[in-house]
């Protein structure tokens, strides 16, 4: 099975408290690829309790964002329409990378052919996943579709995507 691992693509991150240009021009881009794939479709959205302000992340980013139950939280519409007719999965994720994502898929999905990723942010949650799936499925194609990712700078976005090529993650 072929699946397309969609990062953060959630109302805070494109419209909302963190806010991004360049994450909201690739929505487009994603919503074009989910009309065209084949296969299974697993969004993960980042998820933060009432307490992020008093967590280490918080500590380092102070800006409320991706709260359990909020606005925020939710993925943007146009992104769940577009799976709406398509087998599709939601997963929450509690860190930058889903330390349990293999497993979830494995356990979810069944057989792996290949593995796609898009979404935000290109440098934090993108790479963070990217590098966990290839640690745990290495012979299995992994690849990041960059014209579906943002970055928090167009700089960092790239720097990612050399980092993820670096590890043997197809970038197309």
């Amino acid at each position: 099975m072929k699946v397309l691992l969609i990062i953060d693509m959630q109302k805070d991150f494109l419209t909302g408290s963190l806010a991004n240009a360049d994450g909201v021009a690739i929505i487009d881009n994603v919503k074009n690829v989910i009309d065209h794939f084949d296969g299974t479709i697993v969004f993960t959205r980042d998820t933060h309790n009432d307490d992020y302000l008093s967590t280490n992340e918080g500590k380092h980013l102070p800006v409320e964002h991706c709260i359990l139950g909020t606005e925020g939280h939710k993925i943007v519409p146009e992104l769940l329409q577009a799976v709406a007719e398509k087998p599709h999965l939601i997963y929450n994720k509690y860190s930058f990378g889903m330390k349990n994502i293999a497993q979830k898929l494995k356990t979810d999905i069944g057989q792996i052919d290949s593995i796609e990723l898009c979404g935000v942010c290109t440098d934090i949650c993108v790479v963070s996943n990217a590098l966990l799936l290839k640690a745990n499925f290495p012979e299995i194609p992994i690849a990041v579709r960059a014209n579906c990712c943002a970055g928090l700078t167009k700089q960092k976005h790239n720097s990612a995507l050399d980092v993820m090529q670096s590890c043997q993650i197809e970038i197309l």
